[in-house]
């Protein structure tokens, strides 16, 4: 969007809502579709280690997204950390590069998208892949200390008492300056599982060298709290009251409980809502998989959106096994609310 350079990052969302049609898609979940297109992620690294091995996947991945309809595009650095890639074997610098290669490939995508656009003769082909010339966000994924232990822990938010807001902080301060500087137009804060981690967040985004606004997205197992038991508005709250945080929401949380969240975070903010949950299929920690046919069909997690964005939502999208077909079915939902 060539907004990184504006240190004033309060009406960024606003804007770009605005310029959207006061409604926006977000992509969909980027393993299940590395997965499709042939990847191997059975690895500590999950969906980054395409980044190492094919990053030609997670381009083509990011283009189908934007074919479908996707306003925002998130990187695959969820699970990469530098502490991750540096256990793999790889130096410092080698690990800084990868971080910044997950921004690039996705700006990448986006230039190859709007050359299509250029190009195309219909905003719509046969085939439903959409090539509208719009602002595009490439938002840079900052998973969770519970995603870089793989073990879990993003689903329960319990680290154990020896993990504090400093080690968190410390934890995360490289890797969020990378992607800062990377060329991304945001930080997206994804699937924070307790109030801890928000604040080491929110306490990161005050420093004056991180210049490009930021989302915070929480997940919940029961449609109250968040997945650790921490009260949903007070860790809303904490994304209220940074600056440079621009929206706030829900995501790898089941359909079914996202009315009564938005709800919940309607209480203590006046930011942007965003939400893009998952499948509501339900993952195995221990055996690292998903639990086949517990989740809701694609046009049965479509039919939601209207709802959602009557509650409150202004972006939706989807997470971890949803598809560009879901995505098509969202922009296809919004565009004609934006008509009516």
């Amino acid at each position: 969007m060539g907004l990184a350079d504006n240190t004033d990052t309060s009406s960024f969302m606003t804007d770009f809502l605005k310029n959207s049609g006061g409604v926006a898609v977000i992509d969909g979940g980027l393993a299940t579709e590395l997965e499709r297109h042939g990847a191997d992620l059975n690895d500590p690294l999950w969906s980054a280690k395409c980044l190492l091995t094919s990053p030609h996947l997670v381009r083509s991945v990011h283009l189908d997204y934007l074919e479908a309809g996707a306003d925002i595009i998130i990187t695959a650095s969820y699970q990469a950390t530098l502490q991750g890639f540096q256990a793999k074997g790889y130096s410092e610098l080698e690990s800084e590069a990868m971080l910044k290669r997950s921004v690039e490939v996705a700006c990448e995508a986006r230039e190859i998208y709007y050359e299509k656009c250029l190009k195309s003769t219909s905003k719509e082909t046969e085939d439903g892949k959409i090539f509208k010339h719009r602002p595009i966000i490439v938002a840079a994924s900052v998973g969770s200390y519970g995603a870089y232990l793989a073990d879990g822990s993003e689903y329960s938010g319990d680290y154990g008492e020896a993990i504090d807001l400093e080690y968190l902080k410390n934890f995360h301060c490289r890797r969020v300056h990378i992607l800062a500087e990377a060329g991304a137009d945001l930080l997206a804060f994804e699937t924070i599982p307790n109030k801890l981690e928000a604040q080491a967040f929110a306490q990161l985004l005050e420093d004056k060298c991180i210049t490009i606004p930021a989302w915070f997205a929480f997940n919940s197992k029961d449609g109250i709290n968040v997945v650790s038991g921490d009260s949903l508005t007070d860790c809303a709250t904490v994304a209220d009251t940074c600056k440079k945080v621009v929206a706030v929401g829900i995501n790898c949380t089941p359909p079914r409980f996202i009315s009564d969240l938005i709800t919940s975070i309607k209480k203590v903010t006046t930011k942007p809502i965003l939400i893009y949950p998952n499948s509501g299929e339900t993952y195995d920690a221990q055996k690292k998989e998903w639990v086949q046919n517990t989740g809701v069909p694609d046009d049965d997690f479509v039919s939601y959106v209207n709802k959602w964005c009557e509650i409150g939502a202004s972006l939706v999208g989807g997470c971890c096994r949803t598809t560009p077909y879901t995505i098509r079915g969202i922009y296809r939902t919004l565009a004609s609310r934006s008509v009516s």
